[in-house]
């Protein structure tokens, strides 16, 4: 008698790939940076909380930074606030920043919240000021070799991971808002007393945030969403994808990158050099691209690996 033919034999030989890296991912920490399309377009939306929960499900620690640029400009606009950039940052008023505030911890960390909170009682949104997570000093933007003030613009100096750690370990997905609290204590206590909603607190890059938090939690992954395919070798002469170089090969490209591409690059720069494995740019624009990096043979984006790349088989 012969064996009935199994239409979704396919589909087994899919998980079956998927065996080795789930084996050698269980039970690490990847921190995800979520931004680009991923995060305006809403079928793009709900398959990265699909791509995140099935992290989480396959025993992986998945932990989401993200910021909300296109968020925050909107808001901005509806309030008749300029949106004004410096050296590829936002220059951020008091009034900005209290939209900045608003747009990330209650309406973009929110949704998010709420499609991860589909798949059952998993995700908990916190900003950098919970508990102390992120510490920030005040940022100066670099225009033309001058230092220019661009208002509550932070530099992250400390990271204390204790309230994310305590979240992983309980099964959690954390959810983090870029934002810090100030390390000036004077500033600081301003907020605390309610001086001024945007004292004490700073927008911070959250492209920085990820890989600050990935270095901290001495996470196996960094993954940053962008909207191009990853870094291009001689872009804009060819659109050949780099798909693997370590840190001092990226050091060497940083001048020459387009400065859209800078934070993301100096984030995976930072991941590396600081105990992350593997920092990876990727796609945000393909649908569960973060489960096509991590799970399959091919990748598809660029991978960052420290110089003395030791870790075995790494991919």
């Amino acid at each position: 008698m012969s064996a009935r033919k199994h239409t979704a034999l396919p589909k087994a030989r899919t998980l079956i790939e998927a065996l080795p890296w789930l084996t050698r991912h269980h039970g690490k920490t990847v921190v995800i940076k979520f931004g680009g399309n991923a995060m305006v377009d809403e079928e793009l939306k709900r398959a990265f909380a699909q791509d995140v929960v099935f992290l989480r499900h396959a025993g992986l620690r998945p932990v989401v930074v993200h910021g909300g640029g296109p968020q925050i400009s909107a808001q901005l606009d509806l309030l008749g606030l300029e949106s004004e950039f410096k050296g590829g940052l936002r220059v951020t008023t008091p009034e900005a920043m209290n939209v900045v505030r608003m747009v990330l911890a209650g309406q973009v960390q929110r949704e998010l919240v709420g499609l991860l909170n589909e798949h059952g009682p998993l995700a908990v949104g916190m900003t950098g000021e919970d508990a102390h997570l992120m510490t920030a000093t005040k940022h100066f933007a670099e225009v033309d070799g001058e230092r220019v003030d661009i208002g509550r613009v932070g530099e992250i100096t400390a990271i204390d991971p204790g309230a994310v750690q305590a979240l992983l370990d309980d099964g959690r997905i954390p959810v983090i808002s870029s934002i810090a609290r100030s390390s000036d204590e004077e500033d600081a206590n301003n907020t605390a007393s309610g001086a001024s909603g945007a004292s004490g607190v700073f927008n911070v890059n959250a492209d920085t945030a990820a890989a600050a938090l990935a270095a901290a939690l001495d996470a196996e992954t960094l993954m940053v969403l962008t909207d191009v395919e990853g870094l291009y070798e001689d872009w804009p002469n060819s659109d050949e994808v780099i798909s693997r170089l370590t840190a001092t090969e990226l050091e060497k490209l940083l001048p020459d990158l387009a400065s859209g591409m800078v934070p993301k690059m100096r984030g995976c720069l930072h991941a590396v050099r600081n105990g992350v494995h593997t920092a990876r740019v990727i796609d945000g624009r393909v649908q569960h691209s973060i489960l096509l990096e991590i799970f399959t043979d091919e990748g598809i984006g660029t991978m960052v690996v420290p110089d003395a790349n030791t870790i075995e088989g790494a991919t």
